[in-house]
């Protein structure tokens, strides 16, 4: 039973959420030779103030 934890910032639609998680199980079926319904995906969104690139934060840079 594989688990994926997407960790990305907040803003992203649903619908492209539905895509990453479609595409991550997807492959990972595909990869293992596992059924879809053993793939769990967690998407942890953050905010900007949360993240941080060189030394600043996301929220900082914008």
């Amino acid at each position: 039973m594989p688990v994926v934890i997407v960790k990305m910032r907040k803003g992203w639609s649903v619908e492209q959420k539905r895509k990453i998680v479609k595409e991550f199980t997807d492959t990972l079926a595909r990869t293992l030779n596992i059924e879809p319904e053993l793939v769990t995906i967690m998407i942890d969104e953050l905010e900007l103030e949360n993240i941080a690139k060189a030394g600043k934060l996301r929220s900082d840079t914008l």
